[in-house]
């Protein structure tokens, strides 16, 4: 069994993200994802993506082939739920918030009153813009440089 990573919204071929963060196009964008993820990633790891894999459309998900690893969405809200079954012939799981380990894993931050159950919350949605509460871990791929995390790293610090 290999290691388990995080990161939140590729937004894979969303064109307005891509010039948003940066990026001279989409192609750039996409690329620096892929190329980061998989010089972090191990052919054994599992990587949980933390919602927004693209901007409500299925056409960019072809692009989930090019990543190493098994890939375990927990579904954001660009997601559609009717693209589902599209989504999992590129992904090993994809569902709801997950509990992990004293902590949850989830695309939006969780309401504060939920840390009477939990220790963290990684999540996503938030892009730049990180809590400040560092019970929230915000993993967009803006904040951490487009490369997935150790979720292990997350949960000592």
């Amino acid at each position: 069994m290999g290691n388990i990573y995080v990161i939140s919204d590729l937004h894979f071929g969303h064109v307005n993200m891509a010039l948003f963060r940066g990026f001279k196009d989409v192609f750039e964008h996409d690329e620096t994802i892929i190329r980061n993820w998989n010089n972090t990633v191990g052919r054994k790891d599992t990587v949980w993506i933390l919602g927004d894999i693209t901007m409500e459309k299925t056409e960019h998900y072809y692009r989930l082939d090019c990543l190493n690893g098994y890939k375990k969405v927990v579904l954001g809200n660009h997601d559609r739920p009717q693209h589902t079954a599209e989504l999992l012939k590129y992904v090993n799981n994809a569902g709801g918030m997950v509990d992990y380990k004293g902590s949850v894993l989830t695309h939006c931050p969780i309401h504060p009153s939920e840390f009477e159950r939990y220790n963290k919350n990684i999540h996503g949605h938030v892009h730049e813009n990180t809590l400040p509460d560092e019970r929230y871990v915000n993993v967009c791929c803006e904040v951490v440089n487009y490369t997935p995390v150790l979720l292990k790293s997350l949960l000592t610090n």
